[in-house]
């Protein structure tokens, strides 16, 4: 019988006739910098597309919010749930590069609703993200009577949930310290004398707002100092970027501490 010859492999590094000898090149400096270049070009695309079609960082720099959302509060944006979209402009921080450039929209997983914390552009600076809850959607009726507010017949909610509260003083947004803190509605002589303020709103009293056809009506949680839709209108959901999710860091600047117990929070 013959003998059984076995397999083997080819080693490529292994030393032949053909390749004895032979050193491979060190790498020069540009080939070194070219491949360095590629690897931080491409987790870079790979960044800007998770930024631009899935998660966004943002920081709440003032107290609109409050307490749902504190100053210091870091948090992800789920910028895909109302159908991620590629950039109409390009900016460098505050600066505009390129604009006019045509939008492609993904479906959306579902509208935006009432309750929801969402993330937008400022319609008179574009330049500038606000983030803000969703009160009424299109189609709801809208008013505000006695500073309490009233989507499609029924109470939404007051400022600070206090309904007992006297929340009919909406400060100017010059004039953020116009209001005084919340009285009771016994304080009729006070009440009275603010709620004229309301009544040029075109959602107060007996003059209920409808939201329009794409548009959403947005209102900050510290309603007292809170540059919203009763000042600038109904936001138009082109300009939505996308829910806050959860807080992923908390910074308490007055203390100069981490606010540990708010870390990973879901946004509600």
């Amino acid at each position: 019988m013959g003998k059984k010859k076995k397999d083997k492999l080819e080693d490529p590094k292994r030393q032949t006739p053909e390749n004895r000898g032979k050193v491979k090149p060190p790498q020069s400096v540009k080939q070194k910098f070219l491949e360095y270049a590629k690897a931080i070009g491409t987790a870079l695309v790979i960044a800007l597309l998770l930024r631009q079609f899935v998660f966004q960082a943002f920081r709440i720099p003032t107290g609109s919010m409050l307490e749902t959302l504190q100053i210091g509060d870091f948090l992800f944006v789920n910028k895909f749930l109302y159908g991620a979209k590629t950039p109409e402009r390009i900016r460098l921080g505050k600066l505009t590069l390129l604009s006019g450039l045509p939008v492609l929209k993904f479906p959306a997983i579902r509208e935006p609703r009432q309750g929801d914390i969402i993330v937008f552009e400022f319609p008179r600076d574009r330049n500038l993200d606000y983030i803000k809850r969703c009160v009424a959607v299109a189609g709801d009726t809208l008013r505000v009577d006695e500073g309490i507010l009233y989507v499609n017949g029924e109470v939404y909610e007051s400022n600070f949930a206090d309904l007992d509260g006297d929340h009919s003083c909406v400060p100017e947004w010059t004039d953020p310290d116009g209001c005084p803190p919340p009285r009771t509605k016994r304080d009729r002589a006070a009440f009275v004398s603010n709620i004229s303020r309301m009544r040029s709103w075109p959602w107060s009293g007996d003059g209920p707002y409808v939201v329009p056809e794409g548009h959403i009506f947005m209102m900050g949680d510290n309603r007292f100092n809170s540059m919203d839709s009763r000042y600038w209108g109904a936001l138009d959901v082109n300009l939505i970027k996308g829910k806050a999710m959860f807080i992923y860091w908390s910074w308490n600047g007055d203390k100069h501490l981490p606010r540990l117990n708010r870390i990973g929070d879901l946004i509600r």
